[in-house]
């Protein structure tokens, strides 16, 4: 692929000490255009502004997807990528479900590769740290009837991250809002997905919450997901997280990660249907232990207190905790090569 480095590295600008998410970008970026049913070669470039018509289909219509994948340093300095093929399978499910081109393993992976390689040293080494990845794609027509786009430009940029959140979440259960319904696009990462949850968001974070638990469309009498991540309750021995068969909400790579790693623990791990209802009963009879979000960006991120249509269920202190904070390190030294990947969940790059 055809790769132009930076005249200029802007990496001074990278404040270890103090890495705000999503905040600066690292100095190059990935592109791909697909056109007339095949995909160009990639290309490497400083990262920069695009050049769009207004009538671009996507700024329109919606029809853009996306990933989100880390890579980390382990004692050395090398980059470790944490399960990028997984997000590349995930994406591919978007693809299709959006009508947009799949994209080959090569291109994603090796481009994928070659990107974190030249930007190495945007990497941050401390703890709880990482480089964010985003791969994304959009329909680029420049047509606005409505109707499935024929170009497509594929794009990954990376950013230098901290923790996502840096103490315990606040939670608003979601009863007047829907997020998915089944047959819908709730198990993709679609941008549309993300868009209609920004008023809810807005309105919850007014009270003092900082994300929703979203709830079933029919009832909201069961439990989804949480806004930027896959959520799991601990009660009595038991790890019990919503199942993916209504197809309302996503596959998330670790919340996978985190199910392997419990049950080689022999802990018992539920998918299954969990309503409100069983979570409070939980609570009022003192087994309900835990409750933690996951996902890329957040990676484990404990729940402090939860807002249940008025009803506040406070969580045991964080600090007590043992299922989440020993499957938490677990990951963490995966992820950062301080023990043995006996999954082949990370990709190395010497």
């Amino acid at each position: 692929m055809k790769i132009t480095p930076t005249g200029e590295s802007r990496i001074s600008q990278l404040d270890q000490s103090n890495i705000q998410f999503g905040k600066l970008y690292s100095d190059h970026m990935l592109v791909a255009h697909y056109e007339n049913g095949k995909w160009s070669e990639a290309e490497i470039m400083p990262f920069q502004n695009l050049s769009l018509s207004p009538a671009t289909t996507f700024i329109h219509y919606g029809q853009a997807i996306f990933e989100g994948v880390k890579a980390y340093k382990d004692a050395e300095g090398n980059p470790l990528i944490f399960r990028p093929r997984d997000n590349w399978k995930r994406m591919n499910v978007s693809a299709r479900r959006m009508a947009m081109p799949e994209i080959p393993e090569s291109l994603f992976m090796d481009g994928l590769r070659e990107l974190i390689s030249l930007d190495r040293d945007w990497i941050p080494s401390g703890e709880n740290t990482s480089l964010y990845i985003r791969p994304f794609m959009f329909a680029v027509d420049e047509f606005i009837g409505v109707r499935p786009a024929e170009k497509f430009t594929f794009m990954i940029i990376t950013s230098p991250a901290g923790p996502y959140y840096a103490k315990p979440v606040s939670i608003f259960v979601q009863d007047k809002y829907v997020r998915a319904f089944p047959g819908g696009t709730g198990y993709i990462k679609s941008a549309g997905n993300y868009g209609m949850c920004m008023q809810p968001t807005q309105e919850i974070r007014e009270k003092g919450y900082d994300q929703i638990l979203w709830t079933d469309g029919f009832e909201h009498k069961y439990v989804q997901e949480i806004g930027t991540m896959n959520v799991f309750f601990v009660i009595g021995d038991k790890v019990i997280t919503p199942d993916l068969e209504q197809g309302t909400i996503l596959s998330g790579v670790t919340r996978d990660s985190i199910i392997t790693l419990l049950r080689e623990k022999n802990i018992v791990v539920e998918e299954r249907a969990l309503s409100l209802e069983e979570i409070e009963a939980a609570h009022k009879n003192g087994t309900l232990k835990e409750a933690f979000g996951a996902g890329t960006a957040a990676s484990i991120a404990p729940i402090a207190q939860l807002n249940v249509h008025g009803t506040i269920i406070d969580l045991p202190p964080v600090e007590t905790w043992e299922i989440a904070n020993e499957v938490k390190k677990e990951l963490s030294d995966i992820r950062y090569g301080r023990i043995a990947d006996t999954h082949g969940w990370v990709e190395r790059l010497s």
